[in-house]
């Protein structure tokens, strides 16, 4: 009977011993995912920014820029596209509303984002785009890759249209939470003007017509929690400028719009709650289940080596007691 139990508790070691890594370098891949409907909104804002006046063709100090950024997950467009690539592919529909300090919008870019649902990397196809104008991502935007490694990505930049590295610059602590610090420099670079302009009767065509260009430049700071691959964190130093031709009247740059862009607070709190919820999704199955099952076989197969031992002991031998003599 002990025998019987022994091999019964080995096959139960054996079986848990290789779902553990089964579980995290097979499972996990393919389970974690981003859902296809997701949806999420974020309010950033630039206090005490320089925002250009079109009446007068000026810069002046106001004292707040806000900035809207939504992502809403498209399951109806995500669905067709993976009927073409085979995989699981997650498209954002995203919006940067950005608004001055009268209510008044400054500008709006919508952007179309399509990528890889486990992986993060970007999947072409048709639709992808930015301000209505189609691109070809490379690297990452929005989202790191679950488990986000210590290195530099490739990072989409949505004004500049191209991706430049974003490096990583170490491990902090942000609000209770152990997070990676990633930072990018775009130079000054030109870039087109958006499509719907805050000035009616202006559009990008007019200016072009009178040669003066819009320039932009930023330092991208994110903190990133590495096990779900998201910022809890953002931060940009923002700058544009309209360089020469003769809507600036004979001067040679105007400041369109400068500020340090930070995430206001209740969505600080609503991001790293969100997060902390998100990683311990993360750890029970690339940590708490791999390392349970394992050491759950190692005592398993201990327990059994015991029984099988105890069942191979030999029996003690039975000694013959003479009888007793009477008389």
């Amino acid at each position: 009977m002990r025998r019987k139990t022994s091999l019964v508790l080995l096959a139960l070691a054996v079986f848990f011993a290789a779902l553990s890594p089964l579980l995290r370098w097979y499972a996990f891949p393919r389970l974690a995912k981003i859902p296809a409907n997701q949806y999420q909104d974020m309010v950033l804002e630039a206090k005490n920014a320089t925002l250009i006046d079109y009446g007068s063709m000026t810069a002046k100090k106001v004292p707040k820029v806000t900035i809207v950024q939504t992502l809403k997950g498209n399951v109806e467009a995500s669905e067709k596209i993976e009927k073409t690539v085979g995989k699981d592919v997650v498209v954002w529909d995203g919006l940067s509303y950005v608004v001055g300090p009268d209510g008044k919008m400054v500008s709006k870019i919508p952007e179309r984002y399509i990528f890889d649902a486990h992986s993060q990397e970007p999947v072409h196809a048709t639709g992808e785009m930015v301000d209505d104008t189609p691109v070809k991502r490379e690297g990452i935007e929005f989202k790191w890759p679950f488990l986000t490694e210590k290195r530099d990505y490739e990072y989409f930049d949505a004004q500049a249209r191209t991706s430049a590295p974003i490096h990583y610059e170490g491990t902090r602590t942000f609000r209770g939470v152990d997070v990676y610090y990633f930072e990018q420099t775009i130079p000054w670079t030109k870039v087109p003007f958006p499509k719907t302009m805050p000035v009616q009767g202006i559009t990008p065509e007019s200016i072009a017509k009178t040669g003066t260009t819009r320039w932009y430049t930023t330092v991208r700071k994110f903190w990133v929690e590495p096990l779900t691959g998201a910022p809890v964190y953002g931060e940009e130093l923002h700058k544009e400028e309209l360089r020469g031709g003769t809507l600036l009247g004979g001067r040679d740059k105007v400041t369109v719009f400068a500020g340090d862009v930070k995430m206001r607070e209740d969505y600080i709190e609503h991001t790293v709650d969100l997060v902390k919820s998100n990683r311990t999704l993360v750890l029970v199955m690339t940590s708490y289940l791999p390392w349970g099952f394992l050491t759950l076989g190692v005592l398993l197969l201990a327990l059994s080596l015991w029984l099988e031992a105890r069942s191979r002991r030999p029996a003690p031998e039975k000694v013959d007691t003479p009888e007793p003599v009477t008389a």
